[in-house]
Parts: C-alpha cells; sequence; structure tokens
C-alpha cells in the first residue's frame, strides 16, 4: 500500500510516497519538491534554487584499469579527492575524504605505490565495497 506525506523542512515542502512492507517497516520511494510550495511568512520574498553541481570530469571505470583496487569500507559521499592517475603516494597518505553518517572518514594509501586510476569524483556516493581508486602493478 503506497502512503503521501508532504514533509516540509527549512521552509521547503517535499511529498514522499511511503510504501508498507510489514508491521513496521517502510521504505521511501520517491522524494521530489512540490511544484507548488507552501506559502511562507516572508512570502514576498523568493530565493534563488540551488542547482546540483556539475562534475568537471566523469570518473574512469574500475573495470578499465588494471592494478589492486582499494574499496570503500562504508557507503558514503565522497568530500574531496585528493590523488589522481600516476602520482606516486606514500603508505598513510590521504587519498580522499568519504563523509559517513555525518563524520568525515580520511581514506588513506595502504602502501607505497602509484594510482593507476581514480573511480570517484567529489560528490559521488558509494557503497561499502565500491572500488575508490586502483593501485598500479
Amino acid at each position: 500500500m503506497m502512503k503521501k506525506y508532504k514533509i516540509t523542512v527549512e521552509g521547503k515542502t517535499y511529498e514522499v510516497e511511503v510504501e508498507e512492507m510489514g508491521a513496521s517497516a517502510a521504505t521511501p520511494l520517491a522524494v521530489a519538491p512540490l511544484a507548488a510550495a507552501a506559502p511562507a511568512p516572508d512570502a514576498g520574498k523568493t530565493e534563488p534554487v540551488p542547482k546540483p553541481e556539475t562534475p568537471k570530469s566523469a570518473a574512469v571505470s574500475p573495470d578499465s584499469i588494471a592494478g589492486e583496487k582499494l574499496p570503500a569500507p562504508m557507503p558514503g559521499t565522497i568530500l574531496s579527492v585528493s590523488v589522481s592517475a600516476g602520482q606516486s603516494v606514500t603508505k598513510g597518505q590521504v587519498l580522499l575524504v568519504l563523509e559517513a553518517m555525518k563524520m568525515e572518514n580520511e581514506i588513506v594509501a595502504h602502501k607505497d605505490g602509484v594510482i593507476s586510476g581514480v573511480f570517484v569524483q567529489k560528490g559521488s556516493s558509494v557503497n561499502a565495497g565500491d572500488p575508490l581508486v586502483a593501485f598500479a602493478g
């Protein structure tokens, strides 16, 4: 059974559809801003809607790069990438920062080596086990 709810967060109204899976479990299926949001107390003022950040370059496919792949330890969002393909790194060097559960986690090199591929970029969402970078050799 599908149920629709309207949720207001920081003055923005969203319509959410939820499918009832069991006695206590519910899974959100779609979230979309409403076309006509409820008027705010100061309805005369309008704020520009921020556009999502457009990636500058597409990430490389993990299948196209040989080498040892470093997997994501947990699901999250990439906040920054500090390395690029061809760059030499040392054990313990920060490769990227992964945000998970409102915590910033530094992902570091587990060995000295050369990066043969970077599979993520700033703003990418990853799941646990997804390849982040590859080491040559």
